[in-house]
Formats: structure tokens, C-alpha cells, sequence
């Protein structure tokens, strides 16, 4: 009987607000591509750069793993987000002890807050056509 090897590529899918990221996970030298980009080319903004890699930061996994990932809907915000959750899984994959760390930082947590729908007869969700009495 054959040796179960362990798979080249750990995939996890993470989804925030209307953004949807599919993760691709492999030992590396800490190479991270987004839709064939470079990570620095797709997210621009350093406080969002800095939420992307903090699952590697928080499991002191930084520089060995390289992650291909795509990415789908939203803006930028929404998929930094879905990202961060869907490396954060792809980790837990990899070695489920790092569950109480990725817990502490709430980095297993899908933040299930989206855009709320607009309602007929409204100009939007919540405003209302102005009110005239007479």
C-alpha cells in the first residue's frame, strides 16, 4: 500500500462583504501573487497590505509560504478582507495547532456584515422621500 503524501497546494476559499478569494497555499520563499500580480501592485494601500499579511505575522509564518491568489467582487477593503480570512484558513489546514492564535486575533471569524438592500418605494436602504403635509 502507497504513502498518503501530503498535497502540494493547501486551498481555501475566504469571503467578506461581496468579495470572494480563493487561496492557493504551497511552501515558498514568501512570494504572493493576486489575479498574476504582485501583492504590492494589487494592494496599494499599507494599512490594508498590513491586514493581508497579518495571519503570517501572528503564526510567525511570514517568508514561507508562497500564496496565489484570485480574487473576485467588492472593493478594495472588502477583498483585503476576504483574503486575510482565506489565508488565515489555508493556515489552519496546514497545521490546525495554530487555531488558538488565529482565534486570539479574530482571524477565523467571517465577518458576515454586507450592504444592506434598497427598498421599493426609497430613494436607499433607509432614507425615506421627504414628507410633505400639505
Amino acid at each position: 500500500m502507497a504513502k498518503a503524501q501530503a498535497p502540494s497546494a493547501i486551498t481555501a476559499v475566504g469571503r467578506r462583504k461581496t468579495s470572494v478569494a480563493r487561496i492557493q497555499l504551497r511552501p515558498g520563499t514568501g512570494i504572493i501573487s493576486i489575479n498574476d500580480r504582485k501583492f504590492e501592485d494589487y494592494v496599494t494601500i499599507p494599512n490594508l497590505q498590513q491586514q493581508v499579511l497579518l495571519p503570517f505575522q501572528v503564526t510567525d509564518n511570514e517568508k514561507k509560504f508562497d500564496v496565489a491568489i484570485k480574487v473576485a467582487g467588492g472593493g478594495p477593503a472588502g477583498q483585503a478582507g476576504a483574503i486575510r480570512l482565506g489565508i488565515a484558513r489555508a493556515l489552519l489546514k496546514l497545521a490546525p495547532d495554530l487555531r488558538g492564535a488565529l482565534r486570539e486575533k479574530g482571524l477565523l471569524t467571517r465577518d458576515q456584515r454586507m450592504r444592506e438592500r434598497e427598498k421599493y418605494g426609497q430613494p436607499g436602504a433607509r432614507k425615506r422621500f421627504q414628507f410633505s403635509k400639505r
